[in-house]
């Protein structure tokens, strides 16, 4: 075991989650993300928490849910971190955690060079600062236009609340990313019109070597064009139903985030936006699909409400 990965973890777990001694601390992890899981369960234990791993089979695909025993076990501990393949985010395991008032982070695809380098070494105040400065644009906005070589996707986001993920869960009930950075909205289901052209990684690919330019109508992709099988890869894990729906718009707000082929840190990239299919309703939306899937997209214009508030991956509005 990493000694290093321990004391950043230890860290982390003070930081981030404000862990404290006999508070009970659950690490959910799967077979491929367990060595990694170790070194925080260590961490866990000499900050004086009473640590608990847990070890599920990988999961298929992201936003997949977890066994049931452990959903239970998410609702019951005081912090929750899930140290996965593929990400919980998405699921009502997730959320029903949250709302049992756990305090909780997950890291899907999380590497060790992602705990020894890049965003995780963010400074998060200024994260969480930014972070509430562009979720409070998202919620104000009724509309957004994403304008990148040429290719214009637009939708509603009418009455849909932005969702700050600022990489800092210190309150009862408080969840999201680590690393974290992103300010997020659900689209309004069956809005978007256009195209967009996805140039940075995709969950479950990794970092693209061509882009994949998606169409959609009426909120579905009705096609996705590559080079490469990076397209078709994409339909696959989407499958033929409600994952074919924009689920997600997202914006990076950590500066110390790297494109890495993790969507876990790419889509934190200052500079980028995301956008995801499949399920969103965990966080404000309708759709549940059992895949949630996300595409980034490096130095975009983006408007909201016809005012332009990021230029080639700028903020412009946001100081």
């Amino acid at each position: 075991m990493n000694p290093q990965l321990t004391e950043i973890s230890k860290n982390v777990l003070r930081n981030c989650l404000g862990l404290r001694e006999q508070e009970s601390f659950l690490i959910v992890t799967d077979d491929t993300k367990k060595e990694l899981a170790e070194a925080v369960y260590e961490a866990g234990k000499q900050l004086g928490a009473e640590a608990m791993m847990v070890v599920m089979k990988e999961r298929l695909k992201s936003g997949e849910e977890p066994p049931a025993a452990i959903s239970v076990a998410m609702a019951n501990a005081d912090v929750v971190l899930c140290i996965t393949q593929h990400s919980l985010t998405h699921t009502q395991a997730r959320k029903n955690a949250a709302k049992a008032g756990a305090r909780l982070a997950t890291m899907p695809g999380i590497t060790e060079d992602m705990f020894l380098e890049g965003a995780i070494a963010a400074d998060y105040a200024q994260v969480k600062q930014l972070t509430y400065e562009v979720t409070d644009l998202l919620t104000k906005a009724g509309k957004v236009r994403i304008e990148k070589d040429g290719y214009v996707l637009a939708f509603s986001i009418e009455e849909r609340q932005g969702i700050p993920s600022t990489g800092v869960y210190v309150n009862p009930g408080e969840s999201g990313n680590l690393p974290s950075g992103e300010a997020y909205i659900a689209p309004v289901e069956g809005s978007a019109e256009g195209q967009i052209r996805i140039d940075g990684s995709i969950a479950g690919i990794g970092k693209l070597s061509a882009p994949v330019l998606l169409t959609l109508e009426q909120g579905r992709i009705v096609r996705a064009e590559s080079e490469g099988q990076e397209a078709q890869q994409l339909l696959h894990i989407l499958g033929d139903g409600d994952g074919r729906l924009l689920g997600e718009f997202g914006i990076g707000t950590n500066d110390k985030a790297r494109i890495t082929g993790v969507v876990l840190e790419d889509e934190k990239v200052y500079g980028t936006i995301h956008v995801a299919f499949g399920s969103n309703n965990t966080f404000g939306g309708t759709i549940s699909a059992g895949v949630h899937i996300d595409g980034v997209v490096t130095r975009p214009n983006v408007f909201l409400d016809d005012v332009l508030i990021m230029e080639h991956g700028k903020l412009v509005e946001v100081p």
